[in-house]
C-alpha cells in the first residue's frame, strides 16, 4: 500500500503572519485615507464656519490627526 504524506513544513512566513501582515497594512492606509478625508473636509470650511465648531485654521491638522488613531 502506498501512502501519501500531505504535510508540508512552512518555511518562512506563516499564513498567520502573513494575513497579519495584511490586515495592518489595511488598517495603516484605512487610518491615512480618513485623516485625509478629514483634513480635506476641514479645509473646505470658512473661518467663521470653523470658529463655529470650535476650531480653527491651525486645529486642522491635530484633529485629522486625532481621527485616524
Amino acid at each position: 500500500m502506498a501512502a501519501f504524506d500531505t504535510s508540508r513544513p512552512t518555511v518562512g512566513l506563516s499564513a498567520g503572519r502573513i494575513s497579519g501582515m495584511f490586515v495592518s497594512l489595511f488598517g495603516t492606509f484605512a487610518a491615512w485615507n480618513d485623516a485625509r478625508v478629514t483634513r480635506n473636509s476641514l479645509s473646505k470650511l470658512t473661518a467663521r464656519e470653523l470658529d463655529d465648531i470650535g476650531l480653527s485654521r491651525a486645529d486642522i491638522d491635530a484633529v485629522a490627526t486625532r481621527v485616524s488613531r
